[in-house]
């Protein structure tokens, strides 16, 4: 027994001795790793706060701002662990750490998939110079202002004020108009006028209105007027001029103005805006032939 003691003590303090001369055969290069490794961290952060200011000027999200700083400064870290593990000459470990890390890589990109999309479309949505907050855009069947481009969804605000969040990836895979783009947007207005009307007058006193009413309109030969068909009641058109707007708030609130001062004008010309009327006509009469019968037969029942 005192034998065997003896003996795990010696191996104990052979294998004590062998890793002391091991350390001290590679305390250069563990100075060194431990440098390197110091240096990578300094580094990161500097990396970091210089990434930070770089992408901030581009993107005003401030949360896409702070992972970009970051991944730049894990990457920096990265960097730096695989050279220390190079200098200590731990290949096999370094080889062990990334084939961990692709594995646990795809492991959790497949259960995060959505989340990735949506981030990354995130991304892409905010480097983009034509979708800025404060744009009114319509897309995916909703029309309103971006109020917030986030990693994880696109936000924006109805004209009665709800407000809509939709996924990134869906931004990005559908089409998106944008109003804000320019500064000027068409305005579409269609009516119609009484058989009777004088055409030609209704034309003139239509297109003097709007040059009268917008002072976008230089002119009413800038106003576009067509007549578009005889209908059931009324020759209908189409008028069309250009106003000053980027949201789609200021060209309803133009247009409601254009209907306005349109029905003051015709009011005051005698014109007619006519209305579909339905007449109901009856041309059978119905006849009692002997009305004492039918008020007998109804004193019975």
């Amino acid at each position: 027994m005192k034998e065997q003691i003896s003996q795990a003590f010696t191996n104990l303090s052979k294998k004590l001795l062998g890793w002391l001369d091991a350390i001290i055969q590679n305390l250069p290069n563990l100075a060194l790793a431990i440098i390197v490794l110091v240096s990578a961290y300094f580094i990161a952060k500097y990396v970091n706060k210089l990434a930070y200011k770089l992408v901030s000027k581009k993107v005003k999200q401030e949360s896409i701002s702070s992972m970009i700083a970051r991944i730049s400064a894990v990457s920096v870290v990265l960097i730096g662990l695989f050279l220390a593990l190079g200098i200590l000459d731990l290949s096999k470990t370094l080889t062990s750490l990334l084939t961990g890390a692709g594995v646990a890589g795809l492991v959790i990109g497949l259960a995060l998939q959505g989340t990735l999309s949506n981030t990354i479309a995130g991304i892409v949505i905010s480097f983009r110079k034509k979708i800025q907050i404060g744009n009114w855009v319509e897309t995916n069947g909703y029309s309103g202002e971006i109020i917030d481009i986030n990693l994880k969804d696109f936000t924006l605000k109805e004209a009665d004020n709800n407000i809509v969040v939709i996924p990134n990836k869906m931004i990005l895979e559908n089409p998106l108009k944008n109003y804000s783009l320019t500064t000027r947007m068409r305005v579409f207005l269609e009516c119609g006028v009484g058989y009777e009307s004088d055409l030609e007058q209704v034309e003139k006193l239509t297109k003097e209105t709007i040059a009268s009413t917008f002072s976008q309109v230089e002119s009413a030969e800038d106003v576009e007027f067509y007549y578009t068909e005889f209908g059931d009641s009324s020759i209908n058109y189409l008028c069309r001029f250009w106003i000053d707007a980027e949201s789609m708030l200021e060209k309803m609130r133009a247009k409601t103005k254009a209907i306005i001062q349109i029905k003051k004008a015709y009011d005051k010309e005698g014109i007619n805006i006519p209305f579909p009327i339905r007449t109901l006509q009856f041309d059978n009469k119905l006849a009692i032939k002997n009305p004492e019968m039918m008020q007998e037969s109804f004193s019975k029942n």
